[in-house]
C-alpha cells in the first residue's frame, strides 16, 4: 500500500494559480499510476488528470485542459498539479490517487483504470 500526501490547496480569486504536491511513501508500485481527482459538494468525485509516473503519459479532463499541468517525479514517485487560471467551477476537495497497472502505460490513463490508494484531499477555493 502507498501512502499519499497532499499539500497546496488554498484560495484564491478567479484567474489566480495554485500548486499542488502529493508525495508518496510506504511501498511503492513497479509500475505506478498517479491521479488527481476533485469533488465539489453535491456532484460525484471526478478525474482531472492521471499520469504514468515512469512512462509519462498523461491524461487530463477537457474541463482543465490548457490550464492545468502535472509534472511527475519519476525518481521520488511525485505528482504535482499546477492550476492556472482558475475559475470559480474549480473549486473542489482535491484528492490524490495512486495505484499499480499492468503491462500497458494506456491502462493507467484510460478511465477504467480502478486507483487503490487515496489521499486525505485539500481544499481548493476560487472565488469570483
Amino acid at each position: 500500500q502507498v501512502q499519499l500526501r497532499e499539500s497546496g490547496g488554498g484560495s484564491v480569486q478567479a484567474g489566480g494559480s495554485l500548486r499542488l504536491s502529493c508525495a508518496t511513501s510506504g511501498s511503492t508500485y513497479v509500475n505506478l499510476c498517479m491521479g488527481w481527482f476533485r469533488q465539489a459538494p453535491g456532484k460525484e468525485r471526478e478525474a482531472v488528470t492521471r499520469v504514468a509516473i515512469d512512462h509519462g503519459a498523461v491524461y487530463y479532463d477537457d474541463s482543465v485542459k490548457g490550464r492545468f499541468t502535472a509534472y511527475r517525479d519519476f525518481m521520488k514517485k511525485t505528482l504535482d498539479l499546477q492550476m492556472n487560471n482558475l475559475k470559480s467551477e474549480d473549486s473542489a476537495v482535491y484528492y490524490c490517487a495512486a495505484g499499480p497497472f499492468g503491462g500497458s502505460w494506456s491502462e493507467c490513463i484510460s478511465g477504467e483504470f480502478e486507483f487503490v490508494d487515496w489521499g486525505q484531499g485539500t481544499q481548493v477555493t476560487v472565488s469570483s
